[in-house]
């Protein structure tokens, strides 16, 4: 077990406080003065603030980049393969069009044949079941007859 953890008392300790010793202010010292050939850039470079503060760092090559090839935002594969499918999706309705105009023209035919058949058949069956008058049959005159008493009078 810790030794600060015991099961008595707390024990009591004293505090001490610390006060930081400010430091004298600097001397600016000016940093010597590196020659730089345009091309070359030191590793660490060193500058003087106008409050005379130095600052010391890495010095940072700003560099331009070349620009790269234009790419377009939507590939050209990507743009194929959707009129693709705009194409097929045209077919397809036509198709679907034509599907349903041949159907209604084969109804149509239909209609047209079955109103030919009653119209023939009628035309037919008057010409066979019609009036036999016209052949020179027997004609049957009914006169009104009377019934009386079970007996039949002419």
């Amino acid at each position: 077990m810790h030794p600060d953890h015991t099961h008595g008392a707390p024990v009591q300790r004293a505090m001490e406080v610390h006060q930081p010793t400010p430091l004298p202010p600097a001397v600016a010292v000016p940093a010597p003065v590196v020659q730089v050939h345009p091309g070359a850039v030191p590793a660490v470079a060193s500058i003087v603030l106008a409050d005379g503060r130095i600052v010391t760092g890495y010095a940072i090559d700003h560099t331009q980049h070349t620009p790269a090839a234009t790419v377009p935002a939507v590939s050209r594969t990507a743009v194929n393969v959707a009129l693709g499918g705009v194409g097929f999706l045209a077919v397809c309705g036509g198709l679907l069009l034509l599907t349903s105009f041949i159907a209604a023209l084969t109804a149509f035919i239909t209609q047209l044949i079955t109103l030919t058949a009653v119209i023939f058949g009628g035309w037919i069956a008057v010409q066979v079941l019609g009036s036999s008058s016209h052949r020179g049959g027997t004609t049957v005159n009914i006169r009104k007859a009377v019934i009386k008493r079970n007996h039949f009078h002419r």
